[in-house]
């Protein structure tokens, strides 16, 4: 039996800001600073903050986009889905209702996350026109091209009509979805030296060249963006273009020499390994190694944002997620936040034996960096031992303090700090396999066409082939598959699904399938913005 360890839990008041909502809990009768015991002896190899280089002003405010903290980007386009949720705990994270309504869909126009969501897209494109005003060579300007068209890709899915800015100062009308579209579609082809995708296209006239820089956009990142527009192609303009998406996917898969990591071809030592906890795997495979704390290297990712817990802020899933007291489990230097956590529904459509519920889920009871049990004395069950349940009772106002698996698929580092050092993929090899088996099965109109692709995913997952193979079948499994990486709410309003009500969730209205223009954005544009229709 091991020792309990007491660790006794005051909440605090709520310390709110402009980006998060900051949590703090006092810890009373606990050490001034986190248990530590024999330190492990292997250096920690991960974070950076990507390449210096001319682009860097760009790349950099890209980093800054939403793509994986709170309150922007990746928070409404993961909470308005069926994937998590943002439960109000009494008094904690309430935050005037915004995470109610985002799970609910009862958001609108002066929803702040929407806002930001906005902001941090634009943002990053005036860094992109900056860079291109001021010159650069043919292979850096193909790049923040399609840096760019990778932005305006975002804010076609969050808002459809939007202005179109390519060069500093500009303020053009506002543009349809479609027009958002053609935009994207050729500046991604013009960068690719092509005029279309096929199966037999020549990408030897691009400027952006093969080099494999997870941080920089080579011509087989540009693919896997048009990949993911080609995909999506008919919710924004209503003309399928499925074989395009299978198209783009495959040149990646057959000609990039990329690698889907399997328990055999990507070990990793374990950032995140606590000598006292035997359950703790030395090495981390597969799957794993692709989202964690030391995966700047992973020949899956063929391009990815940059993320360092010193020098490049913007990943912080572990304060999101993570109960107060999880701080001891791997003696953080911040005490997390208890915000997000998975819905139950979703949680279960992993079955037993998926490797990816494991990887991606942290549920049960949790012990400290030593191996003891972490309680928490301001427990209101009366169940004073850390114990996530996939189950959450409500979504509000008095959701439980542990319910709910926590997000566990960009994985921890000992003495982590609030900011993370995960790179955050945006195009990888499992996702492309996905929309390759996901564009030839529409293209054809026959699901069975995915069925080598989508078992591929699965013997990773150490699964065998989905059977049934149909629509349903196969975008639960892709939601298994992408589960945290931002695609959710796409893939649900793609095959229909986001109407449909869930957990907490009644609301039908089709035109939340796309967010209001920002009210603060309309009231600042002189009449040139117009909302959404149903806002």
């Amino acid at each position: 039996m091991k020792n309990i360890r007491n660790v006794i839990m005051m909440c605090a008041g709520l310390l709110f800001s402009s980006s998060c909502t900051n949590l703090d809990e006092n810890l009373l009768g606990s050490p001034a600073e986190p248990f530590v015991s024999d330190i492990p002896s292997a250096a920690f190899e991960g974070g950076g903050a990507g390449p210096g280089d001319a682009l860097a002003p760009a790349y950099s405010q890209f980093r800054n986009a939403g793509n994986a903290n709170h309150g922007g980007y990746w928070s409404i386009q993961s909470v308005s889905s069926d994937e998590m949720a943002v439960t109000q705990k009494g008094g904690d994270w309430y935050d005037g209702g915004i995470w109610i309504d985002m799970h609910r869909h009862t958001f609108g126009p002066a929803s702040g996350p929407v806002d930001s969501a906005w902001n941090q897209q634009y943002t990053a494109i005036a860094a992109c026109n900056d860079l291109l005003a001021g010159g650069l060579d043919a292979n850096g300007e193909a790049q923040i091209r399609a840096l760019r068209a990778y932005l305006y890709y975002r804010l076609m899915d969050l808002y459809g009509r939007v202005k179109i800015v390519t060069s500093p100062g500009d303020n053009p009308p506002q543009a349809t979805r479609q027009q958002v579209f053609d935009f994207v579609e050729s500046e991604l082809l013009d960068v690719l030296g092509i005029t279309a995708v096929s199966s037999s296209m020549d990408l030897s006239g691009s400027a952006l060249g093969t080099d494999k820089n997870p941080y920089r956009i080579n011509l087989f990142a540009a693919l896997g963006i048009l990949s993911k527009v080609y995909l999506n192609a008919e919710v924004y303009t209503g003309t399928g273009r499925y074989q395009e998406a299978a198209d783009a996917a495959s040149y990646v898969i057959d000609q990039g020499g990329y690698i889907l990591c399997d328990d055999s071809n990507c070990i990793k030592p374990n950032p995140g390994k606590r000598p006292a906890v035997d359950s703790d795997p030395e090495n981390l495979t597969g799957y794993a190694t692709v989202f964690a704390p030391n995966n700047q290297d992973s020949p899956e990712i063929i391009w990815s944002v940059a993320y360092d817990g010193v020098s490049a802020a913007g990943m912080n899933f572990n304060m999101m997620s993570l109960h107060y007291s999880s701080q001891f489990t791997w003696n953080f230097d911040s005490q997390p936040w208890n915000g997000y956590s998975a819905l139950e529904d979703f949680y279960n459509s992993y079955q037993d034996g998926d490797a990816r519920k494991e990887i991606n889920f942290l549920v049960g009871p949790q012990l400290d960096y030593g191996g003891s049990a972490i309680l928490d004395y301001a427990a209101t069950d009366g169940e004073l031992e850390l114990d996530y349940t996939p189950d959450i009772n409500e979504l509000e106002p008095n959701a439980s303090r542990k319910g709910g698996a926590r997000l566990n698929k960009f994985s921890h580092r000992l003495f982590e700090r609030n900011e993370m050092d995960n790179d955050m993929p945006i195009i990888r090899l499992g996702d492309l396999y996905l929309i390759r088996a996901e564009g030839m099965a529409r293209a054809a109109g026959d699901w069975n066409m995915a069925a080598p692709d989508v078992n591929t995913i699965r013997a990773r997952a150490n699964l065998g082939p989905l059977s049934p193979l149909n629509e349903d079948t196969f975008l639960a499994e892709r939601g298994r598959e992408m589960f945290q990486e931002a695609v959710r709410r796409q893939d649900l309003i793609r095959f229909g699904k986001f109407d449909d009500p869930w957990w907490e969730k009644t609301n039908n209205d089709a035109h939340k399938a796309l967010f209001p223009i920002p009210q603060p954005q309309i009231d600042a544009s002189n009449g040139t913005l117009t909302q959404n229709p149903g806002y």
